[in-house]
């Protein structure tokens, strides 16, 4: 720490309570008042040295005789900056500290303690030393927190603004070029840190690392010193990837609830070394707001789980409207770097479910308002099914959120409280083509029919068009073909698609097969071609290797096949109605039901487009017209 000595007499003042007395022999002829305390002094060493005391001590002679007895209301810092001010005028030894150089300057601006009044006074001691202090990180760290007791005259002389910018400035700096030391616990010197050199030990300084470096340090700093130090930073051109950093490390210490999921009432038990101690619930509004305030706009800069901590945080302290729409706006337009858990905000408003599904609403409705804007790939509807599974870039985003919903559906399903137009309205937001599969959609749907049984049978065939039952994975083909809570028409679309891929995929490989079997002939003539003897081959091996794994497939595919139509015989032994449908679709067992000979007597005709994959069937309904019994 930066300091420098004053004076060179000895000690020279007693105290006795709340009165100091000079010890010099002579009897005081003046008395100032400061606050509670007296100090007893004499005329000469004050006049010489202050212009306001001058004044006053004339003024108060010119009235009568005795004693001058003198009260300084408003000086800077009070008893302890006066009595720093008479030993100076004394030439007693002093030491100025950066805790105490703020004070002393103002105190000697208000006594009017300039050159007039002699060589080398209080005033320019005290700002060389000031300039002295801003070239260390630390000392002008500690004198900015000193300006807070002395704020009005620390901002007239510009000493704030002057601490601010020096430390704007080392900030936007790299530290590693400057000799600037760290805070003071960095800075005691320990047997780690020393060194013997010829028998003298020396401080070894440890250098700052990171960009984050200076955060612990500012985090300090009130809450207005604080943003105005974040503006400079701004205005001087550091990073918002900085800038938002040291915003939550800030927001961490002062919020105990940015620390841990609870209730407020859990806030106490906040974890001891970010958060020393409670604002009260006012200031961490006031607090919260002005972070929402300052965090930049640039997208992804501040993480999502940090703005739904904040969001969430800010409904627990009952934030402004304004600052909770901004909240949600910012995590909106990344909601795809969202996680689960997050998204579950437990509901602080007057509704009856157990998580803010409103909330999450709104956040989704401003992220597809963004995509709709920003977008300029083509119309998803003329978009190739290939390009879907393979995931453009302008889809990546809305697939990733249609995930998140998907899973966040099956989270609060369970919720007895929640209401199917909430959840149709949050299911279907998400447009058709952000699901690859709707597996996710499929398993949501299933918790919350599980969890509401009393619904109607109109209502799950309402809930069950909000999945295409052509875009579920065999594995959730198996097993919504088993599940009861479904309604029996999705049942149906269900192990009708199933059995529309199923033919499509054995048709897919006889067509290979037979295209082996032409190019066999002409094997023997491609076999003369030798232009690259790198690229030489065994056609009739091959050939084998390929035969043998198309009917290995097409055994499995059997099997599969063979495993559903028992699956399917059980199902009708459970449900009486389901015999009224099989007499009408022809449902019958067969010895070989995947042998495409006998595909005539399969009883259900499906069109020739159907079979090469190519009709669409819209949201997966399938048209009972288009089944045929034998």
């Amino acid at each position: 720490m930066a300091y420098l000595r004053l004076g060179s007499k000895s000690e020279a003042f007693h105290r006795e309570g709340h009165s100091w007395t000079c010890t010099t022999g002579l009897q005081s002829d003046v008395t100032i008042e400061v606050g509670e305390m007296f100090f007893h002094l004499h005329k000469f060493p004050l006049i010489s040295r202050s212009g306001l005391l001058e004044k006053l001590i004339e003024d108060s002679s010119s009235e009568s005789g005795s004693i001058c007895v003198l009260k300084l209301v408003n000086i800077p810092g009070g008893a302890k900056a006066f009595e720093l001010v008479t030993k100076f005028c004394y030439g007693v030894k002093i030491e100025l500290t950066a805790l105490n150089v703020v004070g002393l300057r103002c105190a000697a601006e208000y006594l009017q303690m300039t050159e007039t009044y002699g060589e080398g006074n209080l005033i320019s001691k005290t700002e060389a030393f000031l300039n002295d202090v801003f070239s260390h990180w630390t000392d002008t760290i500690k004198a900015l927190e000193t300006c807070e007791e002395v704020l009005p005259y620390a901002e007239e002389l510009h000493v704030v603004s002057r601490c601010i910018e020096s430390l704007a400035m080392k900030a936007c700096a790299d530290p590693s070029l400057f000799n600037w030391s760290l805070s003071g616990n960095e800075n005691k010197q320990s047997p780690e840190n020393a060194e013997l050199w010829n028998g003298i030990s020396t401080e070894m300084k440890k250098q700052p690392s990171g960009e984050d470096w200076w955060h612990a340090d500012v985090s300090f700093l009130s809450l207005p010193l604080y943003k105005r130090l974040i503006l400079a930073l701004e205005s001087r051109g550091m990073k918002p990837e900085g800038i938002a950093a040291s915003l939550i490390h800030y927001a961490k210490r002062y919020l105990p609830l940015m620390n841990r999921q609870s209730s407020f009432d859990d806030a106490n038990h906040n974890n001891a070394g970010m958060a020393i101690s409670n604002p009260s619930e006012a200031d961490q509004r006031a607090l919260l707001e002005q972070i929402v305030e300052l965090l930049p706009n640039k997208k992804g800069v501040t993480s999502t789980k940090f703005l739904l901590r904040l969001l969430h945080t800010a409904m627990v302290l009952h934030a402004s409207p304004l600052c909770r729409e901004c909240l949600e706006k910012r995590v909106g337009a990344q909601l795809d770097q969202a996680s689960l858990v997050d998204l579950l905000i437990p509901n602080m408003g007057y509704s009856e479910t157990l998580y803010d599904i409103d909330c999450i609403q709104r956040i989704l409705d401003h992220f597809l308002s963004i995509e709709q804007a920003t977008s300029l790939a083509p119309s998803p509807c003329i978009v190739e099914e290939g390009q879907l599974m393979n995931g453009s870039d302008s889809l990546t985003p809305m697939t990733m959120v249609a995930t998140i919903m998907d899973g966040y559906l099956a989270e609060v399903a369970p919720d007895v409280n929640f209401k199917l137009p909430n959840f149709e309205s949050l299911a279907a937001a998400i447009p058709d083509y952000a699901r690859p599969l709707d597996d996710g959609l499929y398993h949501a749907i299933d918790v919350y029919l599980k969890a509401h049984p009393w619904i109607t049978d109109s209502e799950r065939e309402q809930l069950c068009r909000l999945m295409n039952c052509q875009k579920l994975s065999l594995e959730a083909s198996t097993h919504a073909a088993q599940n009861e809570r479904l309604p029996l028409r999705v049942i149906v679309q269900v192990l009708f698609f199933e059995q529309l891929r199923l033919r499509t995929s054995v048709s897919g490989w006889f067509f290979v097969s037979e295209n082996l079997d032409n190019s066999q002939n002409l094997g023997g003539n491609l076999g003369l071609l030798k232009n690259d003897v790198s690229h030489q081959m065994n056609p009739a091996k091959d050939h084998v290797m390929v035969v043998e794994d198309i009917k290995q497939r097409v055994s499995d595919l059997e099997m599969e096949c063979t495993n559903m139509k028992e699956e399917l015989q059980k199902l009708v032994k459970s449900k009486s109605s389901w015999k009224i449908f099989a007499k009408k679709f022809g449902f019958r067992k067969k010895s070989h039901p995947c042998c495409p000979k006998a595909s005539k007597s399969d009883g259900i005709k499906v069109p020739a487009s159907s079979v090469n994959g190519q009709q669409n069937y819209g949201n997966g309904e399938v048209n009972c017209d288009t089944l045929k019994t034998n």
